[in-house]
């Protein structure tokens, strides 16, 4: 059994006796300055802290006695002398720290939730200096040109297009070269960037005039799968970003609600294809490839006779897989009456992978 002191001027509970694998991934340091010794010299030593949901957790599910900071003594109770307060309820507890440091019963349930299952919930914004925060998200890298390339770039494209024209591998089933400086829309890539009026996604960011009462739909929960390597004191990039609302109370999100969440998060790479198990089989033997030397008109025209790679070719990727997953993510927890259901939304990538 651990034990803890709720102390409701700071909305933290600090813990006195910590003892099981809770405190592994709950719980931050935070140096306090208390009165101690004989002249009451102040000192900076460090304690461990609970959030108000991580206490309530805690105090809930059994794990934890917490009692309510007061400067009155306990009489008649000799065991709890240390223990400067009078013990807490659960319903106490309920009470006391639901509403405190941005802390709604609709973001208690979703965390209570998430922890039985076994992720690791922090909080995305630190509410305090002392609150370690998760590794910043890789900044996205423009590659920077100068003038004088950019120049150089234009003046040799045309080039680079003519010769390839002329000097590239020959393709036995396409023997006439037909690109858009001759004829439009003779292939399928150039008939789909025909009718793509409006390209997908913007460059630069468009001005969006801020209203004047802060939206619901903030990212307030950095998730951990049970599988992540978590350190408390410096927790990494978070698996998943979540927002929690109230079911009665807030509206389906606007694309100006999406757009601002989308900009705060990093693109996630593509996912990766599936394993399959296949039963192992003892491989066969490759056979040997016979080098065939070149005739003569192969050595003279190789551009008429293309080389085939040796080996299996590379699959390509899945289209599907990665216009379900999209470029980001972001989980909105709704809470309706206790009822907890879980939405994922993000941007697709229809731009990189045309249905031609």
């Amino acid at each position: 059994m651990s034990y803890a002191v709720w102390h409701s001027d700071i909305a933290r509970a600090h813990v006195t006796t910590a003892r099981g694998i809770h405190f592994s991934n709950m719980g931050h340091s935070v140096a306090r300055v208390t009165l101690a010794g004989l002249d009451d010299m102040p000192k900076i030593p460090k304690r461990l802290e609970l959030l108000p949901e991580e206490a309530l957790y805690l105090v809930e599910r059994g794990a934890m006695f917490c009692w309510k900071a007061s400067e009155l003594p306990v009489a008649g109770a000799p065991a709890f002398e240390d223990m400067e307060g009078e013990p807490m309820t659960v319903q106490q507890a309920f009470a006391e720290m639901i509403g405190t440091e941005d802390l709604t019963l609709e973001k208690y349930q979703v965390f209570a939730y998430l922890k039985r299952l076994g992720y690791v919930v922090t909080r995305t914004r630190p509410p305090s200096e002392a609150y370690p925060a998760s590794a910043p998200f890789p900044p996205h890298q423009y590659p920077r040109v100068s003038f004088l390339r950019w120049i150089l770039s234009c003046l040799t494209s045309p080039l680079k297009r003519l010769l390839n024209t002329f000097t590239g591998a020959f393709d036995w089933w396409k023997p006439l070269r037909f690109n858009r400086w001759l004829h439009h829309n003779m292939s399928y890539p150039s008939v789909y960037k025909s009718l793509r009026f409006l390209p997908s996604g913007h460059k630069e960011p468009l001005y969006i005039k801020t209203p004047d009462t802060p939206s619901p739909y903030q990212i307030f929960f950095n998730l951990y799968k049970p599988s992540t390597s978590f350190k408390k004191t410096a927790p990494p990039a978070p698996d998943f970003s979540m927002v929690v609302v109230n079911a009665r109370t807030t509206a389906i999100p606007s694309l100006s609600e999406l757009n601002d969440l989308f900009g705060s998060l990093p693109e996630l790479p593509p996912p990766v294809p599936r394993r399959r198990t296949l039963l192992p089989q003892k491989p066969a033997p490759l056979p040997t490839p016979a080098v065939q030397p070149k005739s003569f008109l192969q050595r003279i025209f190789p551009w008429a006779f293309p080389t085939l790679p040796q080996g299996p070719v590379a699959r390509k990727t899945n289209p599907f897989a990665v216009l379900k997953a999209g470029t980001k993510m972001v989980v909105v927890a709704v809470v309706d009456a206790g009822t907890i259901s879980f939405f994922r939304f993000g941007p697709g990538a229809f731009e990189d992978f045309p249905m031609n």
